[in-house]
């Protein structure tokens, strides 16, 4: 299997679990668990959870909570201070899509949310790009990373 492969498989797997927790972690009536640190557990719907709570819940565990990242049993780049984060279309598409062991979180987050913690990203951390994505841009990123798409090939 090579490495690519692996990749997707793992962020497959990291998804299809994030996804099958979701419903009963954020279903109307569950109990919020005062023990869990998750920002989206208070919440109880995750439709309604803005950028900085979509942050801490799914992006933080990995860029950690200041975005400093982090190296150890993989790397985690750091979005403090990255000039990476000036081009916003970038964030957006590493959101939606993911890239190496990233995984995308496109089908589990909406246009609104990608847009807000795309947002909140470019605007925290010492980052200071003021320019706010709109859910109307995320949602032509996503129309047109569809109508481009074609078939991975494995390494």
């Amino acid at each position: 299997m090579s490495r690519r492969t692996w990749y997707r498989f793992g962020g497959a797997l990291t998804l299809a679990a994030s996804a099958l927790a979701l419903p009963a972690l954020w279903a109307p009536g569950a109990q919020a668990q005062t023990s869990d640190a998750t920002g989206l557990l208070q919440t109880r719907d995750f439709s309604h959870a803005d950028g900085a709570q979509v942050y801490a819940t799914i992006c933080a565990g990995c860029h950690m909570p200041a975005g400093q990242g982090a190296r150890g049993a993989g790397e985690y780049p750091a979005l403090a201070g990255n000039p990476k984060l000036g081009a916003a279309p970038y964030v957006e598409m590493m959101v939606l899509n993911g890239h190496g062991a990233m995984p995308g979180f496109g089908p589990m987050l909406s246009d609104g949310q990608i847009a807000q913690v795309t947002t909140y990203v470019r605007t925290h951390f010492g980052n200071q790009y003021d320019d706010a994505v709109s859910e109307a841009d995320v949602k032509a990123l996503r129309a047109s990373l569809a109508s481009t798409a074609t078939p991975e090939q494995d390494d």
